[in-house]
């Protein structure tokens, strides 16, 4: 089945060159040029993917991410962005976007990092492997793959699907050190390139949802120097 990619973007040769490219790819590629139009075409067009520009006419990316995840909790969003402030790309995060890629971009790194999230959600869609837990019990926490939602303390934390893909990938191993470069390729999907940061960003994200207090944690701990482990004696 072909999957079908939104581009968002207001500078017409950019959504051109994306559109040839994922097209060659064998992607169905929707193109709008402003926020409005983006919202539309993503919250009533079901694409499977949206590449969504920050800089847009009418409502800008931010907001139109927010929007979106307020109906979309799943649909993997990669924002487009020509700015290199760290504010932004956190910013884009914590507003629920996946990914983020900053422009120019390799237009080889960008068809690679929209395979791998839609690879991601294809695998969510899966049925459990015959082995696969449906609980994980984690000290306090539990993660019910049946359900695809954490609990703490046995009331449900609000996480998006790239936290719960970290949860659950650590879950698995609680108290081992996972290096930023394994959950890169492992929760990310991402084999060979991306920017680490990513894996921290998402860290401090989890943490405001799942600690108590988060400059003081207790489940998500950092190993110095080496990565992430999951505390297993809360």
């Amino acid at each position: 089945m072909k999957r079908t990619v939104l581009v968002v973007d207001d500078e017409k040769n950019i959504v051109d060159i994306l559109k040839y490219n994922l097209e060659k790819e064998g992607y169905d590629v929707l193109c709008a040029y402003d926020g409005k139009e983006g919202l539309d075409s993503a919250l009533n067009k079901q694409p499977d993917l949206i590449l969504l520009d920050v800089m847009l006419p009418y409502i800008n990316g931010f907001d139109v991410c927010t929007e979106i995840r307020k109906k979309d909790k799943l649909t993997p969003i990669i924002m487009l962005t020509a700015r290199e402030e760290e504010t932004d790309k956190v910013l884009g995060l914590d507003l629920g976007a996946d990914d983020y890629i900053v422009k120019p971009f390799r237009i080889k790194e960008l068809l690679a990092r929209v395979k791998a999230n839609i690879r991601r959600m294809s695998h969510m869609n899966e049925a459990p492997a015959e082995d696969d837990q449906e609980i994980i019990k984690v000290g306090s926490l539990i993660v019910d793959i049946s359900k695809m939602r954490v609990f703490k303390k046995g009331k449900p934390v609000d996480l998006s699907q790239r936290e719960y893909d970290l949860v659950k990938y650590m879950a698995k191993a609680p108290g081992k050190v996972f290096v930023r470069e394994e959950l890169m390729t492992e929760v990310w999907n991402y084999d060979y390139f991306g920017d680490v940061r990513l894996v921290d960003t998402a860290m401090r994200r989890l943490r405001k949802k799942l600690e108590d207090d988060p400059a003081n944690p207790e489940y998500i701990i950092t190993k110095y120097g080496g990565g992430y482990y999951l505390n297993a004696n809360t």
